[in-house]
C-alpha cells in the first residue's frame, strides 16, 4: 500500500486548510476526522490538488504513514486534544511524532512532550498563526520540541509557511513547550495591536465627527508608512464595509462586544507569573472584558461627562498615526521581553531575531517593522529591552509629544484609550532615573517588616516604626 507523507486529523476549516496546504506542495496526506463526513467531503471537494490517504479510524490512519510517523493533531484545545493524543500513541511506536498545530496552553504542551518523551514518541507543540488563510496558503509556524524532531518535520513545515524575501517563516523555537509559548505571545500582541487600532479609529471618529468611509482612506494611507501591517490594511476594508440590508456603515451595526478565546488572557497571567509588565496587552483583554459587561455600562450611562464630537483639527490624524506607531512598539517591546523570560526560565534557548523573521510574512501581527526589530536583536542578542534599540529609541523620541497630544486630548474629551496611555506611562516609567516604589518599599516595611535596600549600601534594612523609628540591619 502507497503511505502518505504526514497525516492530518482533525479537519475543521484549520485542518481542512493544512491538509490541502501539504498536497499542494507534493505531500501524500492521511486525512482522517471523527465524523468521516468531513473526511469524504474533503477528498471529494479537493482531491484534485494532490494525494490524499483518507482513514475511517485512528488505527488505519497510523498505519498509513510512512515512518517515522508525523501526525498532526488540529483538534479544541484542552481535555479533546488530550483524548486524540491518547489515540494516536496508543497505536503509534517509538520514534514516531504527534504534532499539536492548535492554540494550546504551553504548560499543557510541556506535560504532553514529557510523558510522551517517557513513550519514546516524539510531541511537537507547534503555533499556526494566519488563520484559514495563512493555513492553505502560507502560514507562520512556531515548532517547539526535540531538536530530532524538528529535522524530520522542519522541512516539511518550512516548505508550507509562508515566505518573505524567500526566507520561510517557519523554524525551530526551542524545546518542549517553546513553540506553544511563543504563539500564545503572538496572540497577545495582536490583542494589543487590534485594541490600539481600534482606539485610534475612535478617537479621530469621536474628536473630528469622520465617518468610517472617511477613516477608511486614512488607515489605507497609513499602511503605506511605518504602520505597513496585515492588520491597518484589513481596517481600512472594515471601516469602508457597507450593510447591505441597512446601508449603515458596517462597523455600527456590529455588536460592540469583543470576544476572547484565551490565548490574550494566558498571555497576562504568564506574564504576572514571570513579572514581566506587558501593560499593553492586559489593557487589551480587560477593555474586552469591559466590552462584554452590559449591565454595567448601561448603569453607568448617566454619568456626566465632556461634549465627543468635532472638537480637534485635522492635525490630531498625523499625530494619532504617531501615537499609534509609538504604542505598537511598547506592545511588541514588551511581547519580546517576556519571550526572554520565559528561555531563561524553561531553558529554551529562543532566539528572538528569528521570532521576529517568521512573523514578517503569514501571521496576523505581520507588520513591515519586524524587519526592524529583527536587526535590532541580530546587532545585540541581549538587548535589554528593544526600545533601547537606536531606530526605536529614535523614533518614540520623534513620536512622544505627538503621543502625548493624544492621550491629552482623548482625556479632555472623555475618549478612552487604555492602550495609548498604558503604553505612553510604561514609556515614561522606564526612562526615569527614580520611581516611586521607593514609596511603595518604604510603606510595605511600615505596616508588614517587608524591609528595604538603601542606594549608598549593600544589605537589607528595616526600621523600627512602631517604636524610635531607628533603622536597623535586617
Amino acid at each position: 500500500m502507497d503511505l502518505a507523507d504526514i497525516g492530518v486529523t482533525g479537519l475543521a476549516t484549520m485542518g481542512r486548510n493544512l491538509a490541502r496546504n501539504l498536497a499542494r506542495h507534493g505531500y501524500a496526506v492521511a486525512v482522517h476526522n471523527r465524523s468521516n463526513s468531513r473526511t469524504d467531503h474533503l477528498v471529494e471537494q479537493y482531491g484534485s490538488e494532490g494525494t490524499f490517504l483518507p482513514s475511517r479510524d485512528v488505527r488505519s490512519f497510523v498505519e498509513s504513514l510512512s515512518r517515522p510517523r508525523r501526525a498532526i493533531i488540529m483538534v479544541k484545545a484542552g481535555a479533546p486534544t488530550d483524548a486524540v493524543i491518547e489515540e494516536l500513541a496508543a497505536v503509534m511506536e517509538p520514534g514516531d511524532m504527534i504534532v499539536d498545530g492548535g492554540n494550546a496552553l504551553y504548560s499543557d504542551t510541556r506535560r504532553r512532550e514529557a510523558a510522551l518523551r517517557e513513550r519514546g514518541i516524539h510531541f511537537v507543540g507547534a503555533g499556526i498563526s494566519g488563520g484559514e488563510e495563512g493555513a492553505l496558503n502560507g502560514p507562520s509556524i512556531m515548532p517547539g520540541g526535540s531538536p530530532e524532531s524538528y529535522k524530520a518535520l522542519g522541512p516539511i513545515l518550512e516548505d508550507i509557511s509562508a515566505k518573505v524575501d524567500g526566507v520561510p517563516c517557519a523554524t525551530y523555537v526551542g524545546p518542549d513547550g517553546a513553540g506553544h509559548f511563543v504563539k500564545m505571545v503572538h496572540n497577545g500582541i495582536e490583542y494589543a495591536d487590534m485594541q490600539l487600532i481600534a482606539e485610534a479609529y475612535d478617537l479621530l471618529r469621536q474628536a473630528l465627527g469622520a465617518s468610517p468611509e472617511e477613516l477608511s482612506g486614512v488607515f489605507r494611507e497609513w499602511n503605506q508608512g511605518d504602520l505597513g501591517s496585515y492588520l491597518i490594511e484589513i481596517t481600512g476594508e472594515v471601516l469602508a464595509q457597507v450593510d447591505a440590508e441597512t446601508g449603515k456603515p458596517f462597523v455600527d451595526v456590529v455588536l460592540d462586544r469583543a470576544e476572547q478565546k484565551g490565548t490574550g488572557r494566558w498571555t497576562v497571567q504568564s506574564a504576572l507569573d514571570l513579572g514581566i509588565p506587558v501593560t499593553g496587552i492586559a489593557e487589551a483583554v480587560f477593555a474586552r472584558a469591559l466590552s462584554g459587561h452590559p449591565e454595567q455600562r448601561a448603569a453607568a450611562r448617566p454619568l456626566e461627562g465632556p461634549e465627543l464630537t468635532g472638537v480637534a483639527g485635522r492635525e490630531l490624524i498625523e499625530d494619532v498615526r504617531q501615537a499609534l506607531y509609538a504604542s505598537k512598539i511598547v506592545a511588541y517591546a514588551q511581547g519580546f521581553d517576556q519571550m526572554a523570560a520565559a528561555s531563561k526560565e524553561y531553558g529554551w534557548d529562543v532566539d528572538l531575531g528569528a521570532m521576529a523573521t517568521i512573523w514578517r510574512g503569514g501571521c496576523i501581527i505581520r507588520a513591515r517593522f519586524l524587519d526592524r526589530i529583527r536587526e535590532a536583536y541580530d546587532a545585540q542578542p541581549d538587548l535589554p529591552t528593544l526600545l533601547a534599540a537606536p531606530y526605536f529609541a529614535d523614533a518614540l523620541a520623534l513620536a512622544q509629544d505627538a503621543w502625548r497630544r493624544v492621550v491629552t486630548t482623548a482625556v479632555s474629551i472623555g475618549v478612552p484609550v487604555p492602550g495609548f496611555s498604558s503604553a505612553l506611562a510604561y514609556y515614561d516609567a522606564l526612562r526615569r532615573e527614580r520611581l516611586p516604589a521607593a514609596l511603595v518599599q518604604g510603606l510595605r516595611d511600615y505596616f508588614g517588616a517587608h524591609t528595604y535596600q538603601r542606594v549608598d549600601r549593600e544589605g537589607a534594612f528595616h526600621t523600627d516604626w512602631s517604636g524610635d523609628h531607628r533603622e536597623y540591619p535586617a
